[in-house]
């Protein structure tokens, strides 16, 4: 179900690129024996960037590939990128 031409990601690299410098953090914390609280506090910055960056996924997902299945006069298109998108969060809330 990609058949969008897909907008530029290259912002959300970026953001991943500071993900991964925040998780080899925790692990130097991990190595160093750090206290569990400042441990847990970058555990909680981590989670809050990666929803961050599913946020910003999303929202270019919805102001491009979405927005162009509903301006086109194919229903199946706009039915498949709504069911794409529940698919997606419904197996999130199962986990």
């Amino acid at each position: 179900m990609s058949d969008c031409n897909h907008p530029d990601h290259r912002a959300e690299l970026r953001r991943l690129s500071r993900i991964k410098g925040q998780i080899d953090g925790i692990g130097r914390m991990i190595d160093e024996s750090r206290y569990c609280p400042d441990i847990l506090v970058q555990t909680r910055a981590v989670s809050a960037a990666i929803r961050s960056l599913e946020t910003a996924l999303l929202s270019r997902h919805l102001n491009h590939c979405v927005l162009q299945a509903f301006t086109h006069d194919d229903p199946n298109e706009r039915e498949a990128k709504t069911s794409e998108l529940l698919e997606i969060f419904a197996k999130r809330l199962d986990k």
